[in-house]
């Protein structure tokens, strides 16, 4: 009975795994609404599918990402039954942007990936053309990462670019990224094999960096 017992017993380190896998479950399946001076990041809603199309039918919006323009707002509700049904699955999941002073979706923000084991995860964002060059990438990236490391308990966030689009290094960058190398024609993107930069960022140096900025305004 004893060896029987010890055969449905799980070690503590894959208990410790299961139970973290089911906290990012529960995250996403629940997501909070993140908010900061311009945005708010929250779930996504099938409300969204004429502001999503808006900008998503933009194919200069979607030039270096794996996504293509969508052709209809039939395929912003098909993209968004996606993301909400991802999300009531358990992730790893995305939010909506909303831009605050026009209670209007305007982006997506999220993970690509997660490793629970590693405790590591691939974001991704977008952000409507009109809107480039305001900070508000880089706005809705920070707003993330204390859910990402708080929340879910990460040790590492990695994003990555076409090194054709220095602008979302830029943004990665100010978030507090560093850069660890590019990777030669590693994704093909709309046909042609992109080299990609790659990006992270550890909790220790986001937790130093917010330290420091909360210092400073003391």
């Amino acid at each position: 009975m004893h060896f029987l017992q010890g055969l449905f017993t799980l070690p503590e380190e894959m208990k410790e795994e299961a139970a973290s896998l089911e906290r990012l479950r529960a995250a996403f399946r629940s997501l909070p609404v993140l908010e900061t001076s311009r945005l708010l990041l929250r779930p996504p809603s099938m409300g969204d599918a004429d502001d999503l199309y808006a900008f998503a039918r933009d194919a200069e919006n979607c030039r270096y990402v794996l996504w293509d323009a969508h052709a209809s707002v039939r395929d912003s509700r098909d993209t968004l039954h996606s993301l909400i049904r991802r999300n009531r699955r358990g992730g790893p999941g995305s939010f909506a942007i909303e831009l605050k002073g026009e209670a209007r979706m305007i982006g997506t923000i999220g993970f690509q990936w997660i490793d629970a084991h590693k405790g590591t995860g691939e974001v991704g964002y977008s952000i409507a053309r009109r809107l480039w060059n305001k900070g508000l990438a880089t706005e809705a990236l920070r707003a993330l990462l204390p859910f990402a490391f708080d929340t879910l308990g990460l040790h590492r966030v990695e994003a990555r670019h076409d090194v054709l689009n220095p602008a979302s290094g830029r943004v990665m960058e100010r978030a507090g990224f560093r850069l660890e190398g590019v990777q030669r024609g590693s994704v093909f993107i709309k046909g042609r094999a992109a080299d990609m930069a790659y990006y992270a960022l550890l909790r220790e140096e986001w937790q130093a960096a917010t330290s420091n900025k909360e210092s400073s305004s003391t």
